[in-house]
């Protein structure tokens, strides 16, 4: 599963949440929108968010442990069902 923390340098909450993610021990790979203009119009505003490349769903703070856990069996669950 491949998962991206999408925030940019200085940010403090996105500081956060990558101590979160350490925390549930979710391994992400951060990435700076900064030097993404394709996601600065969508994310900019709602960063940190964490993005899951496959499905395309992302989850943008402030989400704390219970939604993240959440977020994360839900795309768990997704990756299980074949589509038609």
């Amino acid at each position: 599963m491949r998962l991206l923390l999408l925030g940019t340098d200085g940010c403090h909450l996105c500081e956060d949440a990558q101590t979160l993610l350490n925390q549930n021990q979710i391994v992400v790979e951060y990435v700076d929108i900064a030097l993404h203009e394709e996601w600065q119009p969508q994310f900019a505003l709602l960063i940190p968010v964490l993005f899951h490349v496959k499905s395309q769903r992302f989850l943008n703070w402030h989400f704390d442990s219970p939604a993240l856990l959440s977020f994360i069996e839900s795309l768990n669950y997704e990756s299980i069902i074949k589509p038609n």
